[in-house]
């Protein structure tokens, strides 16, 4: 009998159906829990990663080397950390050879497909990811140097951005004096949302949502007052929330999201630059006299700028610079608005004050005599309800007119 389509195939090793796409953000989009990832990604990056791992898929193969060794990246190891089997550099035959939707099977670093090995890679766990990070970590030097030089280009393509806020477009949305929290969907932006909520209640701030981002305050019950990005990874639901949007061109004007936004009927402005939508999205709320931004998900560590990669890097840098001290890291202020006191300790304290203020009233010939009322009542309603029960009600609950009831 011929096997259909989607039946796994069998024998030992991981067996599923397959999810291809070159773009891992945009594979995490459609990728389902037990199905096989199959990927083309050079220095598997920790938001990729961690995109990968809320997928839940049965295995990971990556046509590329998921560590080069250019730099200490950081998403193999979250790969592996959560379980996920992960075979990397099995080389352009398996991008080729392997059909979206199409049933594989994964046994040690070989893969098979149609009951055939079509390619053959590494199997990365623990040991083998924390060799290749060692090794990795020698070339963080030539990185700097890299980096370097383009903060030096960046900073003479984009001098009057960088340096006098030219070319930044002006917003319906109010952000003069205001605080702005500016939420990415990077690292741990889930759990700075839930830790910020005191924040935001107390504050209110303008919430700015940098493509998926969008979604992340969605998802986390508020609504966005912008959206700002190239729209390849924001949903029509968030563009379509009544939140002001800014679609983030390249230099020159192209901007391959404008079309998407117009055809969902919304008006959007176009702001052209270099860098990143994360540091264009800071750009504008400094210029629009954001007095505080507040940011999630963002890049602070020498690890993550190097895990961002080069090209982004130097922006991000400038970008920081330029803002200057009105950028906070949300898990900076997570922390300062962290609650203190548990919600035991605070019922334990409630009901060590209630207890003092019965003690205390006990004391009182008034508190005395309170309690007593108190007791009386409480006997009365006991007796009305026992009374129901044995089918005569207690005489102080009688009626005025003659009881014609009959027992039960």
């Amino acid at each position: 009998m011929a096997r259909a389509r989607n039946e796994p195939e069998a024998g030992p090793g991981i067996a599923g159906v397959a999810r291809v796409d070159r773009r891992t953000k945009n594979l995490t989009k459609r990728l389902q829990p037990g199905e096989i990832a199959v990927i083309d990604h050079v220095d598997i990056d920790r938001v990729a990663a961690e995109g990968l791992v809320a997928c839940k898929p049965a295995a990971v193969l990556n046509a590329a080397r998921s560590i080069s060794g250019r730099y200490p990246n950081l998403g193999p190891e979250v790969l592996v950390s959560a379980g996920i089997a992960l075979v990397d550099d099995l080389g352009p035959e398996l991008i080729a050879g392997v059909r979206d939707g199409h049933p594989v099977r994964v046994e040690g670093g070989q893969v098979w497909v149609d009951g055939q090995p079509l390619a053959s890679g590494r199997v990365q766990d623990a040991e083998t990811v924390a060799t290749a990070m060692e090794a990795a970590r020698a070339g963080v030097a030539v990185q700097l140097e890299s980096f370097v030089a383009n903060t030096l280009d960046l900073l003479s393509k984009e001098r009057e951005l960088l340096l006098d806020g030219l070319g930044v477009p002006e917003v319906r949305t109010p952000l003069d004096g205001r605080q702005v929290l500016i939420v990415v969907r990077g690292y741990h932006y889930r759990e700075d949302l839930a830790t910020l909520r005191p924040y935001i209640r107390e504050y209110r701030p303008v919430m700015i949502g940098v493509d998926g981002g969008a979604d992340a305050i969605i998802e986390a019950g508020y609504r966005p007052d912008m959206v700002i990005g190239d729209m390849d990874s924001v949903s029509d639901r968030a563009l379509t929330c009544g939140a002001e949007v800014v679609v983030h061109a390249y230099r020159d004007g192209h901007a391959p999201g404008l079309a998407r936004v117009r055809q969902l009927g919304v008006t959007p402005v176009v702001f052209p630059a270099t860098g990143t939508s994360e540091d264009v999205a800071m750009l504008l709320a400094d210029d629009q006299g954001a007095s505080l931004i507040v940011a999630v998900g963002s890049h602070a560590t020498l690890e993550e700028f190097l895990d961002k990669g080069r090209a982004g890097m130097a922006s991000t840098f400038l970008t920081r610079l330029r803002v200057g001290g009105k950028l906070v890291d949300a898990k900076g202020v997570s922390r300062l608005y962290r609650q203190r006191i548990s919600n035991l300790q605070l019922s334990v304290l409630l009901f060590a004050g209630l207890f003092a203020l019965a003690v205390a009233l006990a004391a009182t010939s008034s508190g005395r005599a309170a309690y007593a009322l108190l007791g009386t009542r409480i006997d009365d309603v006991v007796s009305w309800i026992h009374g129901w029960f044995v089918g005569t009600p207690p005489e102080s609950w009688l009626p005025a007119v003659p009881w014609s009831g009959t027992a039960v």
